[in-house]
């Protein structure tokens, strides 16, 4: 069953844990529900998007989002696997980690024991000898998902802004300054610099970061090109360069990505 049609059945049972092992949905639309979701994309790359900002879910991570926040899920591989358990929210305002949305690197440990409970599916009550086995999944993640991902796009719904977003987007690979960027559009520095800041919140130089950051994401995912080639596509003159400040936003660096991408599927 897919995750769109099984939103209504995961809310039956207050205190369970809901497993499900399935290949995505192209695009699940704005939902939310009253447990909190734990999903490792297996295969792929994802998006979650939330009202104000898009995340980036790289291959080897997973996502926690917990209850009651309002998502859609996109991914762009629909051979992409999700393996998801939604938890019952008992214990959760105990740690804060179970109240922050965030995108985390999943280590061997944890991503064995999902994969161990492919063998199940739909509610685990707690009277069940495996509801104990879920539960100690849960208790682990706030002791080994101590550094989060920070590639979130903001997001807007500005006309406007949303022309000058895709251009960014389509001319990657080429040199973009705010004084290139504000003649093309034909608007003065300042103007564009406040419009960066009014409806996204963040500089252009760092949307600009983000954003190929986002790409470099996908294009690693798709094992096509040499970290050389990436590294050009998106918009850096060296690879070093581009290594750099891949680290600086993701404390990792893009050969950890590449290398070891297929590791866990």
């Amino acid at each position: 069953m897919s995750l769109i049609a099984s939103l209504e059945e995961i809310e039956l049972y207050k205190d369970s844990i809901f497993v499900m092992h399935e290949k995505c949905e192209k695009f699940i639309p704005f939902h939310k529900h009253s447990k909190s979701q734990l999903t490792y994309v297996e295969g792929g790359l994802g998006y979650i998007r939330f009202r104000e900002k898009l995340f980036v879910i790289p291959a080897r991570h997973y996502f926690w989002i917990p209850a009651g926040v309002e998502h859609t899920f996109t991914i762009g591989n629909p051979a992409t696997k999700c393996r998801t358990l939604f938890f019952h929210t008992n214990g959760d305002s105990q740690n804060e980690f179970y109240s922050k949305v965030g995108i985390y690197p999943i280590n061997d440990l944890l991503f064995q024991m999902i994969r161990f409970t492919e063998q199940w599916n739909a509610h685990i009550l707690p009277d069940d000898e495996r509801f104990t086995f879920l539960q100690s999944i849960k208790n682990i993640l706030s002791q080994v998902s101590n550094q989060a991902l920070s590639v979130a796009l903001p997001f807007t719904e500005n006309e406007r802004m949303l022309k000058i977003l895709a251009h960014l987007e389509d001319n990657l690979s080429e040199s973009h300054t705010l004084q290139s960027i504000s003649s093309k559009f034909g608007v003065s520095e300042r103007t564009l610099s406040r419009f960066f800041q009014s409806t996204l919140s963040v500089s252009f130089l760092q949307y600009l970061k983000l954003l190929r950051m986002a790409k470099a994401f996908k294009l690693i995912v798709g094992n096509e090109h040499s970290l050389a080639d990436i590294a050009f596509l998106c918009g850096y003159q060296s690879l070093s360069s581009f290594s750099n400040t891949f680290y600086n936003v993701t404390k990792t660096r893009p050969s950890e990505h590449l290398m070891g991408q297929n590791i866990l599927v």
